[in-house]
């Protein structure tokens, strides 16, 4: 039997001086009110009330438990109380796991805007693009650009990234300019070490191997090689838009669909979610909805 069940109504049965009344407040069977207080006091190995034909009454040893028993109702009533006022209210603590250039080219403003909206909230923000396990690192929220796999987690979707495919003027000039994905194969290509594999490139929903001149597991450093002539990259937009605006950088293969990438807040699959929680999500998605 559940003990904190029986002892709940072992305190009902005292505070009304009878097992029918009590069992008649609690909807409840009187029989089945007398036998949890009768587990209630085997499993303590002691008698909790003085029973006759006509009336209960408390045992000395009844009386000490009644008062443990409602100080320990009590606590937890007040502390259930607490949590779910925490839970009501967009204040705490959420540790928050993102990917470095997204965190610190269209993460860090929204981040901003989110905390002078919700003050009572303090983040912890730890910067990867390693995947993380969100159990066992003790992280809240983790955003990640990739095609969702069944993973147990609960997800939202924030944006799409759309892979825009680039190289130098320099480069170019020496190396001459691709037209057709066929063509990677003979040029240097900067690939992303973390994306499995990282050595193919997708076209018109064609996989299409490349050369790898260098891999890096910097999205950032990929950028600094491609402006320095060392080959062609491929990375989101947004990323090289301000190398494209200032011609630094040069888009390529046009013509060519690329591929598009989702981003996702994960979080834990719980059955409830807190308030801070869902708070941060949401204003993260309404923001990249614009």
């Amino acid at each position: 039997m559940d003990k904190l069940v029986c002892i709940r109504l072992f305190t009902e049965v005292a505070h009304k001086g009878s097992f029918t009344h009590a069992a008649n407040a609690l909807n409840m069977t009187q029989s089945s009110v007398s036998k949890k207080v009768a587990w209630l006091e085997q499993h303590l190995g002691f008698t909790l009330f003085h029973r006759t034909s006509r009336a209960i009454a408390l045992t000395s040893a009844g009386k000490a438990y009644l008062t443990y028993s409602q100080s320990l109702l009590d606590t937890m009533a007040e502390v259930e109380h607490q949590i779910r006022d925490e839970q009501a209210q967009v204040n705490g603590h959420i540790k928050l796991s993102a990917p470095s250039a997204f965190a610190t080219q269209r993460l860090a403003e929204p981040l901003a805007e989110f905390m002078r909206r919700y003050p009572k909230i303090t983040l912890d923000i730890s910067v990867s693009d390693q995947q993380v396990d969100l159990i066992n690192e003790d992280v809240d929220i983790a955003i990640r650009a990739s095609v969702l796999k069944d993973s147990g987690l609960k997800a939202k979707k924030l944006l799409d990234h759309s892979v825009c495919y680039f190289a130098s003027p320099d480069y170019l000039k020496r190396q001459g300019m691709p037209h057709s994905p066929d063509e990677l194969k003979a040029h240097q290509c900067l690939t992303y070490s973390l994306n499995k594999p990282s050595n193919v490139w997708l076209f018109d929903k064609t996989h299409y191997k490349l050369n790898e001149y260098i891999r890096s597991d910097s999205p950032e450093m990929i950028v600094r090689l491609a402006l320095s002539g060392l080959g062609i990259a491929a990375m989101p937009d947004w990323m090289i838009a301000q190398q494209l605006r200032d011609k630094t950088l040069v888009t390529l293969f046009d013509n060519w669909q690329g591929h598009t990438l989702p981003m996702y807040a994960l979080y834990k699959n719980t059955e409830f979610t807190p308030v801070r929680f869902r708070a941060l999500i949401d204003f993260l998605a309404e923001h990249f909805a614009y």
